[in-house]
């Protein structure tokens, strides 16, 4: 069994047991949030409308709170002397799927 879980702008494919990086939760390191569902597959049933996929419980535990890796943004324009240098970490949690359903 697996779910589609939107969270941060972006989706992401889940099961139980799976630890996946996503934005950063307001959520302490321990607690359980819960994450939206828009698609459940289990086994030969498929549930893809998000209304009824919402009716789904995507229970996750917080594992950690990190930065992600530094993103180097760099600006250029040829013959115009225009260079600019900038740097950007995501501030990303860490949870573990623990149960679908």
């Amino acid at each position: 069994m697996y779910a589609i879980v939107k969270t941060g702008g972006k989706q992401y494919k889940v099961a139980a047991g799976d630890k996946i990086n996503i934005e950063k939760l307001n959520a302490e390191v321990g607690e359980q949030v819960e994450l939206e569902a828009i698609c459940v597959v289990d086994g030969a049933n498929v549930i893809a409308d998000p209304a009824e996929a919402a009716k789904t419980k995507v229970v996750a535990t917080v594992v950690e709170q990190f930065k992600g890796q530094k993103v180097k943004v760099f600006k250029f324009k040829k013959r115009k002397n225009y260079k600019k240098l900038q740097g950007h970490r995501q501030k990303l949690t860490r949870v573990q799927i623990e149960t679908i359903g």
